[in-house]
């Protein structure tokens, strides 16, 4: 829901940080690759206890998942580079509540184990609605320039990466906090189902 406000006032300053690394002569995959390895060492950190480390190198993570793009503005994008972004960033989301499910199991394992059910589903609806809008055509840049169709949500990356902060500085609430956006992620996943039947369903709804 945020994604669109957010990044109108992010993307100034990433692009230029952005065209720094394409100067370098690092390119777009590489930083994807390391924002996800970051990421993956967040998910580490929170597993072990270290919540202000985890919650940094979240923080870093998805500052070098915003630059990727960026740096692919001055390489120039690609289908696989937007495909291994993608990938990533559900690698991503779904290590981070699996590693305060592995910190607490008693306390956090129904919730964490629901959360990430709900983002497999709400994964598949994005992924899929994505696939038939390219087959019929259908563009936005609401999101930045994407290499797939973003559909609106209430539960976006914006919205994801804020969760896993109040995770981080709020861990004894995670249960709460995991059922709720599990909550928020599953109406969003429905109401693009939704969306895709009036968008996609024909005439007869099928």
């Amino acid at each position: 829901m945020l994604d669109g406000w957010a990044r109108k006032r992010i993307d100034p300053a990433l692009d230029t940080i952005g065209r720094a690394i394409a100067a370098a002569g690092i390119s777009a995959n590489a930083v994807t690759l390391a924002a996800c390895a970051v990421g993956l060492a967040a998910a580490a950190a929170l597993a072990s206890g270290q919540l202000w480390l985890g919650l940094a190198l979240i923080l870093v993570s998805r500052v070098g998942d915003g630059l990727d793009g960026a740096v692919a503005k001055v390489h120039g994008k690609t289908d696989f580079g937007g495909y291994l972004d993608i990938v990533l960033d559900f690698v991503f989301y779904g290590a981070i509540p699996l590693a305060f499910v592995i910190l607490d199991p008693a306390a956090n394992g129904i919730a964490g184990a629901t959360l990430i059910a709900v983002f497999y589903a709400n994964g598949a609806s994005f992924l899929a609605y994505a696939i038939l809008a390219e087959k019929h055509g259908l563009a936005s840049d609401a999101r930045g320039a994407k290499s797939l169709f973003f559909t609106t949500g209430l539960a976006e990356a914006t919205e994801t990466i804020s969760v896993f902060v109040a995770f981080c500085l709020f861990p004894a609430w995670f249960p709460v906090l995991a059922l709720a956006f599990a909550a928020l992620t599953a109406y969003t996943a429905l109401s693009r189902i939704v969306l895709a039947g009036k968008v996609f369903g024909g005439k007869n709804g099928t």
